[in-house]
């Protein structure tokens, strides 16, 4: 299996993961010319989510949750003003940046894994 199917496999598994938890899923693979955010949803409390999905197979490089590092933060945290900028349904909601990381099998969902870390466009 290449490893953009292995991502969609891991993102799949993810976004129904976070389905069965009470979030609804309004976007995946969300792109603008700033980047890209995996998924995007939001949650029983009205917050808008966006969830960075991440795996590695092994540890050599270092973890899957310490991959999304401060430079992958600020690209999301831009991503997210654009999106909510071009989705004004969206504008005034709370948010929040989750990381699911899957490492040796196991699955780690770390909400409000990072602040915003950006300025409006």
């Amino acid at each position: 299996m290449n490893k953009r199917a292995k991502g969609t496999e891991y993102e799949d598994f993810a976004a129904n993961y976070l389905e069965d938890m009470g979030l609804t899923i309004i976007f995946r693979n969300f792109r603008c010319r700033l980047g890209e955010i995996d998924i995007i949803a939001t949650d029983k409390d009205g917050s808008l989510v966006f969830v960075e999905v991440k795996y590695r197979s092994t540890q050599k490089y270092g973890s899957a949750a310490s991959a999304v590092d401060i430079r992958k933060q600020k690209i999301i945290s831009k991503v997210s003003d654009y999106f909510r900028i071009s989705h004004k349904q969206f504008e005034g909601r709370p948010i929040r940046f989750d990381v699911i990381a899957f490492e040796n099998n196991k699955m780690f969902w770390y909400k409000n894994a990072f602040e915003y870390s950006g300025a409006a466009l």
